[in-house]
C-alpha cells in the first residue's frame, strides 16, 4: 500500500448496527480534525465500511487477521475496525490494539465507558489514525513513529499492557481492576440501548395500562394507597419492577451460561449477565416512569373528590393524587410482568440486545443444543 500522491485512505471498518452508526458519525469530522492535527501536507480520505468482522469469534488474533485479510483486498493505507463486542486480553479488558507495521487497529467500543461516549470514541479513533499515519511517514523518513502519549490521558483508567513477541499486535491498551469493569459494563449497556426496550413490550405495556386504569378506578386500592407510607410505596416500587426484571430475563431466556469453566469464562459470563440486568432495569424503569405520568394523568382526569372521600375518609389533594398514582405504577407494572410472557423470545432481545450480542447468543444457543 502506502503513501499516494493524493494522500491516505483510512478506512473505518464498523460491525452492523452501533458500532456502524459511531463510524459514520465520526468520519463526517474526522479528515478536518486530521488536517488540523498531522499537518495540511497530506489530505486523508475517510471511509466507513459495515461488515461483521468479528462475527463467530472473540479471539484476538483471529480477529487481527481478518482485519489484515480484509486490508488487503482495499486500496487502504490505514484500517481500524470498530465492535461493540467486550474483547479480553490475558484477563484484562481490550481498549485498542494497533500493528503500525501492518497500519491497522481493533478497538472494543464498550472499553470506552457509557458517558461521554461519542467524544472518547472519536479522540480514540483520531489518536490511533495519527499513530498509524505517523509510523508509516515515519518508516519513509527513516525515523520513530507517533506514540499513542495522550491516549492514557485522556482516558484516565486506560494503561498500556505488553504484547508478546509473537503476536501481530505491537501496542495495546486495556482497563482492569473494578473501575475497568465499570466502564466496559457502562459501554455494554449502552451499546445495547435499553431504551429501545420500552417499544419491544408492546404487549406487556397494554397490559400494564390496562391494569392502571382499572386499578385507579378501584375503591379498595383507593384505601390501600391512602394507608401507604413512603417506606412502603418505596418498597413497593422496588418489589414490582424487580419482578418486572427477573420475569423478563427468566421468560426470554437472557441469562447466559458458559459452558467452559475457566475463571476467564465466569467473569466473562457474569459481565454478560450483569450488562442484560442494568440494561433490561433501564428499560423497565422508563416503562415504570411512564406508567406513573399516565396513571397520574388518569386520575386527575376520572377521580371525584367526594366519591373518594365517602370511601377513604381522606380529602382528595394533590398528595392523595400522586400516592395513587405511584402505587398503580407498582400494580400496574406487576401486570405487565405477567404480560410480557405475550412476547415472544426474539422481540425481547431484539429489543434488549445489540445485533452483536444478539448474533453471539444465537451461536451460544445453538452451540447448548
Amino acid at each position: 500500500m502506502g503513501e499516494s500522491s493524493q494522500g491516505f485512505t483510512v478506512a473505518l471498518l464498523a460491525d452492523p448496527d452501533a458500532p456502524t452508526e459511531v463510524a459514520q458519525r465520526i468520519a463526517q469530522d474526522l479528515p478536518d480534525r486530521l488536517a488540523d492535527k498531522f499537518g495540511q501536507e497530506r489530505r486523508m480520505d475517510v471511509e466507513v465500511v459495515s461488515e461483521p468482522f468479528t462475527a463467530g469469534t472473540e479471539d484476538l488474533s483471529t480477529l487481527t487477521r481478518r482485519i489484515l485479510d480484509r486490508r488487503r483486498t482495499e486500496d487502504w493505507d490505514i484500517v481500524v475496525a470498530l465492535t461493540d463486542l467486550p474483547l479480553h486480553s490475558r484477563g484484562r479488558k481490550l481498549v485498542v490494539e494497533l500493528s503500525h507495521e501492518h497500519g491497522l487497529a481493533l478497538l472494543s467500543l464498550p472499553s470506552l465507558g457509557g458517558l461521554l461516549f461519542h467524544r472518547r470514541a472519536r479522540r480514540a479513533v483520531e489518536e490511533v489514525v495519527l499513530s498509524l499515519a505517523g509510523a508509516q511517514s515515519a518508516e519513509a523518513a527513516g525515523a520513530h513513529g507517533r506514540s499513542l502519549e495522550d491516549f492514557s490521558s485522556r482516558l484516565a483508567s486506560v494503561h498500556r499492557a505488553p504484547v508478546g513477541d509473537e503476536e501481530d499486535a505491537d501496542l495495546r491498551y486495556v482497563v482492569d481492576g473494578p473501575r475497568g469493569y465499570l466502564r466496559v459494563l457502562g459501554g455494554m449497556v449502552r451499546a445495547n440501548r435499553p431504551w429501545r426496550l420500552v417499544p419491544g413490550l408492546s404487549k406487556a405495556l397494554a397490559a400494564a395500562l390496562a391494569t392502571g386504569a382499572i386499578a385507579t378506578v378501584n375503591s379498595t386500592l383507593w384505601s390501600l394507597a391512602a394507608s401507604l407510607d413512603t417506606p412502603r410505596l418505596v418498597i413497593a416500587t422496588v418489589g414490582s419492577v424487580a419482578l418486572m426484571i427477573g420475569w423478563l430475563i427468566v421468560d426470554a431466556r437472557l441469562w447466559h451460561r458458559s459452558a467452559e469453566t475457566s475463571p476467564e469464562a465466569r467473569k466473562r459470563a457474569a459481565l454478560y449477565n450483569a450488562s442484560t440486568v442494568v440494561t433490561v432495569g433501564i428499560g423497565v424503569l422508563v416503562c415504570y416512569v411512564g406508567l406513573l405520568i399516565i396513571n397520574l394523568v388518569w386520575a386527575l382526569f376520572i377521580l371525584n373528590g367526594q366519591v373518594f372521600a365517602s370511601v377513604t375518609r381522606t380529602p382528595l389533594h394533590a398528595a392523595e393524587y400522586w400516592t395513587l398514582a405511584w402505587f398503580v405504577a407498582s400494580v400496574a407494572t406487576v401486570g405487565g410482568a405477567l404480560g410480557s410472557g405475550l412476547e415472544s423470545d426474539e422481540a425481547i432481545r431484539a429489543a434488549a440486545y445489540s445485533k452483536r450480542e444478539q448474533e453471539r447468543r444465537r451461536m451460544l444457543d445453538s452451540d447448548q443444543e
